[in-house]
């Protein structure tokens, strides 16, 4: 059992990741010129960092308190999972909400947070 808890911790962290990732693509895709693409390409990302790590990081000093906590974290999944579904990509919108679903209802009942 503590493998699979491993792993879904690990798995959270990857999915962290895969954000930062999808914020930076769909920034790279909605610009009209260059300028605008790196301009949201590289400052959404940014944002999303920013967010997570004042108000999600579990060593941050503001994290919020739940559910407000598992709030913003599910509106930042669900915006991530409409930039891939708004850039085309449906079927890895869908996969991506739906492991991120499993993996909290995992975290909850394993009491991860």
């Amino acid at each position: 059992m503590e493998m699979l808890k491993s792993f879904n911790r690990g798995l959270r962290f990857l999915l962290e990741l895969c954000g930062l990732i999808v914020f930076g693509y769909w920034g790279f895709q909605i610009g009209d010129n260059m300028m605008m693409k790196l301009l949201f390409g590289l400052s959404v990302p940014i944002l999303f960092a920013v967010v997570w790590g004042t108000f999600l990081a579990p060593k941050s000093t503001r994290r919020l308190k739940e559910p407000w906590r598992s709030l913003l974290e599910l509106i930042i999944f669900a915006l991530a999972c409409w930039a891939l579904y708004s850039t085309g990509a449906v079927n890895l919108s869908v996969a991506f909400g739906g492991i991120y679903i499993v993996n909290k209802i995992l975290t909850v009942l394993w009491r991860q947070q």
